[in-house]
């Protein structure tokens, strides 16, 4: 899919504030259960585990990262957001947290998705092998692994304990809403 520039800029902006409309969607929507924090609960930590992978590999725009899940998919901080989300939202119960979050995706972070990919073209001239070789979203098996080992320093400076923090703000709405 491909967006004009000018509107994935403008996207661009909007992640964070839409971050905070989701979660203000959420708070005043969902309807969790015991039951759907056990379901929804593990399916996010999953998504945040993938991010923190990620990010212990990530060297932002001083090499082309190919190790950990960058052999398994292009862009997995962003399929690890959309793995929380999910858990969110089954812990939730609520449909229209599913279509609101599935449009902030689509509407917001796949331009980013797009113009993120654009500027690492740009940047490395091997990335375009790296995307034909590994998918954008859907993870498959490498055909090249890359020994590179997780970095806790690489961890901290991508400021990932954010998502986490993120998460437990999140966690701790639905949490409540559960016990009231």
């Amino acid at each position: 899919m491909r967006f004009p520039k000018a509107y994935a800029d403008t996207v661009a902006k909007l992640r964070v504030p839409g971050g905070f409309i989701l979660l203000a969607a959420f708070l005043v929507l969902a309807l969790p259960t015991a039951r759907s924090l056990a379901v929804g609960f593990p399916v996010s930590i999953l998504g945040l585990a993938l991010r923190a992978w990620a990010a212990g590999h990530l060297e932002k725009n001083t090499t082309l990262t190919e190790s950990g899940p960058y052999a398994w998919v292009r862009n997995p901080l962003y399929l690890g957001t959309l793995l929380a989300t999910l858990g969110l939202v089954l812990a939730s119960r609520r449909w229209e947290l599913a279509g609101l979050s599935s449009l902030v995706f689509f509407l917001i972070y796949l331009p980013v998705v797009e113009l993120e990919e654009q500027h690492l073209n740009q940047l490395f001239p091997e990335f375009s092998s790296y995307a034909r070789r590994v998918p954008k979203l859907v993870p498959r098996r490498p055909s090249k692994q890359i020994a590179k080992t997780f970095r806790w320093s690489v961890y901290r400076r991508n400021e990932e304990y954010q998502a986490s923090l993120g998460f437990l703000v999140g966690a701790g709405v639905l949490v409540w809403k559960a016990i009231s």
